[in-house]
């Protein structure tokens, strides 16, 4: 038996969605697996695990080949686990959410620290100065020495440094690097994002610096901070980050959308069919028009159209070229009825037309003058 209509219709659109939902479900899928091969892309600045220009995959990895074995931590207690298995070097990026106690206790216990990322603290808290400023896109010798640097050679620095312990790479008063004893071993602080990123590390001596810093000890403890770093121990919720106003104002917009979308999105019943082509007759497309102008209250654009068609009808009666232009045709009809061409160019182009009074006086004398030249050409005959 075959099934009715609307039945049918159900189970065609039920079907609809269920192969709609199957390839959104089957795109997603594919995009989480791109996502996961491409992860430099969720990566931040600095992460030994990024491909991307500014991650730091590529020093990890020719550390790996000298022998160093590399730990990524990606919490504080991880780091600090990871220093209590034995001596390592300590390589710590911009760590704002740690606490100055938190900071000293992470570098002590690490046998050398290598900060890539000094900031206003870390050259304050480990080296007693300051950041002075940036330094030239020359290489610079190192002029100091600390080995690392010297068999390194030139390089391009980034941030410049003034602080009382030693200094290499100089700008004047300030260095590029510094460095200090740290315990039996050595703090370096060093501006790694114009050395040891991934779209840097092969310029000058960049690749030598940065493993004749990061690999004098066979164990490296990689410091990537997060969001739980701090006092507190857990991350801060949306709440806590933004003023009280925001959430209710989520939630506001959310419910005013859903709304909007179930207002304008909502028909009464199936969408009417046309056959066409829909033939529509000449009278009505003109009435629709008059109305639109009416409607608009453009005398101006009214005239312009009546004017146009007026125009199209004397060519046509006197036979002229369609390419003639307005000032031609209203000379020529002056011609064929003595009238003073003034007078007949006011008409078709000249006189303004400021409201409808002045637009019916035109449609008047527009036909005055069709009528006068089709009683010369079709004598006995009126135009149209």
């Amino acid at each position: 038996m075959t099934a009715p209509a609307p039945t049918a219709r159900r189970t065609r659109r039920a079907g609809f969605w269920a192969a709609l939902v199957g390839v959104l479900v089957i795109v997603g899928v594919i995009g989480a697996m791109l996502a996961s091969a491409v992860q430099w892309t969720e990566r931040e600045r600095f992460d030994p695990e990024s491909a991307g220009p500014d991650g730091t995959r590529a020093l990890a990895r020719i550390l790996a080949d000298h022998g160093v074995e590399v730990t990524v931590a990606r919490s504080r207690d991880d780091a600090a686990a990871a220093l209590g298995n034995g001596p390592a070097t300590l390589v710590l990026p911009d760590t704002p959410l740690l606490s100055d106690a938190q900071l000293a206790a992470l570098t002590d216990a690490a046998a050398d620290v290598v900060v890539i990322e000094p900031r206003s603290r870390s050259i304050r808290l480990l080296f007693d100065g300051r950041i002075d400023g940036f330094g030239d896109t020359a290489p610079i010798p190192p002029a100091c020495t600390l080995g690392a640097a010297e068999r390194a050679g030139e390089v391009v620095i980034g941030a410049t440094f003034t602080t009382a312990v030693a200094g290499c790479y100089p700008v004047g008063d300030a260095y590029g690097l510094v460095w200090t004893a740290h315990g039996e071993g050595t703090a370096v602080a060093v501006d790694g994002t114009d050395l040891f990123t991934n779209d840097r590390l092969a310029g000058d001596g960049n690749a030598a610096l940065a493993v004749n810093l990061l690999g004098v000890r066979e164990r490296l403890v990689w410091f990537v901070p997060a969001l739980t770093d701090g006092e507190g121990g857990e991350a801060a919720t949306l709440g806590e980050l933004t003023p009280g106003w925001v959430s209710p104002a989520i939630v506001l917009s959310l419910v005013a959308a859903v709304a909007a979308i179930v207002w304008r999105g909502r028909r009464f019943g199936p969408l009417v069919r046309e056959r066409l082509p829909v033939t529509v007759r000449g009278s009505e497309t003109t009435r629709g028009r008059a109305h639109l102008y009416a409607r608009s209250r453009d005398a101006g654009h009214a005239a312009r159209a009546l004017r146009a068609g007026s125009l199209s009808e004397i060519r046509r009666m006197l036979s002229l070229p369609a390419a003639l232009d307005t000032g031609a045709v209203a000379d020529a009809a002056a011609a064929r009825l003595g009238r003073d061409r003034d007078a007949v160019r006011g008409i078709l182009s000249e006189d303004a037309v400021r409201g409808d009074r002045d637009l019916v006086t035109l449609s008047q004398r527009l036909h005055d003058l069709e009528t006068a030249l089709a009683a010369t050409v079709r004598p006995g005959k009126e135009s149209r």
